[in-house]
C-alpha cells in the first residue's frame, strides 16, 4: 500500500477529528470535555491525553472543569478507570511540558 504522506496514520487522524469538529455543535469546551470523558471510559493510554492538551487550553478548560468530568463519570465507568484516567492526564501534562521545555531550549540556542 503506498500512501502520499510520511504520516499516513496521523493525517487519518486529523481528518477524522476535522470531520468530528465540523459535524458537532458543541461548543469547544464542552467538546473536549466530552472527549476527556470518553478517553477515560475506553482506558486510553497518555499519549491520547496528551493530543488534547493544547486543544483543551485554548479552549479555555480549566482543571476544575477537568475534575467535574471525572468525579461525574466515576459512577458510570468505575473508580478505577477514574484513578487511571488521572494518572494518565498527569503523564500527559509530564510529556508536554517537557517537549515545551525543550523546544524552548532549542529555541534559545538559535
Amino acid at each position: 500500500m503506498t500512501t502520499a504522506s510520511e504520516t499516513p496514520v496521523l493525517d487519518t487522524l486529523a481528518a477524522m477529528t476535522g470531520d468530528s469538529l465540523e459535524r458537532c455543535g458543541l461548543a469547544p469546551d464542552m467538546l473536549l470535555l466530552t472527549r476527556i470523558a470518553a478517553l477515560a471510559a475506553s482506558d486510553a493510554p497518555p499519549i491520547s491525553y496528551a493530543a488534547h492538551i493544547d486543544p483543551s487550553i485554548r479552549a479555555g478548560v480549566t482543571s476544575e472543569q477537568l475534575q467535574d468530568v471525572l468525579v461525574a463519570i466515576a459512577p458510570i465507568v468505575g473508580t478505577a478507570r477514574v484513578m487511571t484516567a488521572a494518572g494518565n492526564i498527569a503523564r500527559a501534562l509530564g510529556i508536554a511540558i517537557a517537549v515545551a521545555e525543550a523546544e524552548a531550549e532549542m529555541d534559545a540556542r538559535g
